[in-house]
């Protein structure tokens, strides 16, 4: 199976990854922006997510290879790679695994380091949306708002509702399997693994994903790697500052 993806503009192939809980659906303006720049803009939903396929299976190493498939049936042999928070996961096991088909890595606000699961209210939150009473998004934010106090994180959480049918809401993601695999989200990039090719890893002035002693890390994984800070903004934040993600990743590229 292939992945569905939006496909904007034409040039150079861009290959965009949303993080987790997200859709290329999230990086719409974005990906215009860059389609009117010459590049041929592709907002890949990964499985599990937006109108992909849903799957039992959930890794980095299945997402890698979701990724090469699709390249590969779009005829791409060669691609920038850009990738947000589980999508920068994504990316960066692609890009060590695949530097061929890697031109330039872009990675926005993770590292190859683990980190903890903290998704856990979130998917909580999710689980206990009971469609058969809910026949609006005002009335799922409001049953989100009892977990989640962040409007922000609610209206993206938001975005993952649509019409299964004739009066009937449901959740794009597949639910049961993210949460049962939550674990995978968080794992490191494999220990012995180097891209050599160039790379910019971006981080928010605001999150604690990226740390100064990371730096250390992704040069280890990264040699090329170079590391820039998207201020006043934190984890989203290509939502948060675009102005200066876009100028940043153009500049880069």
């Amino acid at each position: 199976m292939i992945l569905h993806s939006q496909i904007i503009g034409k040039g150079t192939p861009f290959i965009i990854l949303h993080g987790f809980l997200g859709s290329g659906d999230n990086w719409k303006t974005l990906g215009n922006q860059f389609a009117e720049d010459g590049y041929e803009v592709h907002l890949v939903d990964q499985r599990n997510h937006g109108r992909s396929f849903h799957s039992e299976n959930f890794s980095y190493e299945v997402m890698a290879t979701d990724l090469l498939k699709y390249l590969n049936h779009h005829d791409i042999s060669e691609c920038i790679l850009l990738g947000h928070s589980m999508g920068g996961k994504t990316a960066m096991s692609f890009a060590v695994e695949h530097p061929e088909r890697v031109t330039k890595l872009l990675v926005a606000d993770i590292g190859p380091k683990a980190y903890p699961q903290h998704h856990q209210d979130i998917l909580k939150a999710l689980s206990v949306l009971d469609f058969s009473n809910i026949k609006s998004r005002g009335q799922a934010d409001k049953v989100l708002s009892e977990y989640i106090p962040d409007i922000g994180t609610r209206q993206f959480l938001l975005k993952n509702i649509y019409w299964k049918e004739k009066g009937i809401l449901g959740l794009r993601i597949n639910l049961p399997v993210l949460s049962e695999k939550i674990m995978e989200v968080g794992k490191a990039l494999p220990k012995s693994s180097v891209f050599e090719g160039p790379a910019m890893f971006m981080k928010g002035q605001n999150s604690g994903y990226l740390e100064v002693t990371d730096e250390i890390l992704i040069h280890k994984h990264f040699p090329k790697a170079q590391i820039v800070t998207i201020s006043e903004a934190g984890h989203w934040l290509h939502a948060e500052n675009p102005s200066e993600f876009y100028e940043n990743v153009i500049k880069f590229l």
